[in-house]
């Protein structure tokens, strides 16, 4: 089968029956998003779809302008649009590929949201797949982290891969075949990058039948295995867990005779749903603190505190994490990413941690220990606590916990 029909297939399979009428396709002007919009342009001629190729300058690199020339004329050049989008929001601070790859997916999901387009296709292959494994085995993630890369689907994922199961090197060959030239980023070879000694790192590995090709058919594996888990835990989490939006409470004796993935699989969720964080905590990390809680000491981790009882687990967001957050309680704007809160007859009432001062004015409930609702949020004007969601003077607001921090739902829906 040819390059052309196994990304027609790979389109079919990761369109799961959908026909959209625009696509967007990231392009950086290296030879893997260049062989991507050729391919996704043709594809397109045949079905009907319009293609927009989006090209960011991080402003790191002179070159990157004349890169977006390059890849403007070669989109116009193949029917498609283009439109190069610009980062100006490094600090030097922190992991700059880090920061440069969030700050690209942020800026071309902004772009497909204004412009009403479904899903970006990237042209992450299998070499890329390959090296995201060897990575994350050097920091001993488990089943989840070594499931790499998901291809995606049209309609529950806004990002696309029909080119994961392809080889660096068969798109080049597809590239040169057209008459295409592309640029190679510098930093692919700079061996400060933990990809790019992961690069070099498999072709040491590939007399001993590690390569690209066994690393993926593992991530699939792992992928497969993933499956399984999420449905175990979503079974478990039915009967052992309860949300009480802002307020996670585990069935203790429940959580102990759980197997230790379920039991990690479980707390970590509930972490990245009262945190927000993107990623989850390091398995050691987890595995420790998750014990401590266990033993009757608590813990703390990721900005979420555990408190132990007799009978439960319970998860709360550590006031620490949320003491200097405030949000005007207009209804619209999120507070620690969770609630949004309207007071009608306080106009410029704000949303912050109730914190030792709100828990002076109202009477807690008895069943609620006093470290659980440190970190709960107040409805305040100035100094004065007006309401507490969910527990005191409800009738003087309209609040609403954001879907996204739902336990169950969001275990649903991975």
């Amino acid at each position: 089968m040819t390059l052309d029909a196994r990304f027609a297939a790979a389109m079919e399979r990761l369109l799961a029956g959908h026909r959209p009428e625009r696509l967007a396709v990231a392009v950086s002007g290296g030879g893997d998003s260049l062989a991507l919009l050729g391919l996704a342009c043709d594809w397109a001629e045949e079905n009907h779809c319009r293609i927009h190729a989006l090209t960011v300058d991080h402003g790191l690199r002179p070159e990157a302008g004349d890169e977006a020339l390059l890849v403007a004329r070669e989109a116009m050049r193949m029917g498609a649009q283009h439109d190069t989008l610009y980062w100006t929001g490094w600090d030097g601070k922190g992991n700059l590929q880090a920061a440069a790859r969030d700050a690209r997916y942020g800026l071309m999901r902004e772009f497909c949201t204004r412009e009403g387009i479904g899903a970006i296709l990237l042209g992450h292959t299998q070499d890329d797949q390959a090296e995201t494994v060897l990575m994350r085995l050097a920091r001993g993630s488990g089943v989840d982290g070594l499931s790499a890369m998901p291809e995606g689907r049209f309609g529950r994922d806004d990002i696309l891969r029909p080119v994961l199961a392809e080889s660096r090197a068969d798109l080049r060959v597809w590239l040169t075949r057209q008459g295409m030239r592309w640029f190679e980023d510098p930093t692919n070879d700079d061996p400060r990058y933990d990809r790019v000694r992961a690069r070099r790192l498999l072709t040491q590995l590939a007399p001993f039948g590690i390569d690209a090709s066994r690393l993926a058919d593992t991530a699939a594996s792992m992928a497969r295995a993933r499956v399984a888990l999420l449905a175990r835990a979503r079974d478990l989490a039915d009967r052992i867990v309860t949300d009480r939006q802002g307020l996670l409470i585990y069935d203790r004796a429940g959580l102990e005779r759980t197997e230790e993935e379920t039991r990690l699989r479980l707390v970590s969720h509930g972490l990245a749903c009262l945190s927000g964080a993107p990623y989850k905590p390091r398995l050691a990390s987890l595995s420790a603190t998750l014990d401590r809680a266990l033993e009757g000491q608590g813990g703390t981790l990721q900005g979420c505190r555990l408190i132990p009882s007799r009978d439960s687990l319970m998860m709360v967001r550590e006031f620490k994490a949320v003491a200097d957050l405030t949000a005007p309680a207009d209804g619209q704007t999120l507070w620690d990413g969770r609630w949004r809160v309207l007071a009608p007859a306080h106009p410029v009432a704000t949303i912050r941690a109730l914190g030792e001062d709100g828990l002076a004015q109202w009477d807690r409930p008895a069943t609620l220990p006093h470290a659980a609702l440190l970190s709960w949020p107040g409805v305040w004007q100035g100094d004065t606590l007006l309401a507490v969601p969910g527990f005191w003077n409800d009738d003087a607001i309209r609040c609403e916990y954001a879907a996204s921090a739902g336990f169950h739902a969001a275990l649903k829906s991975h």
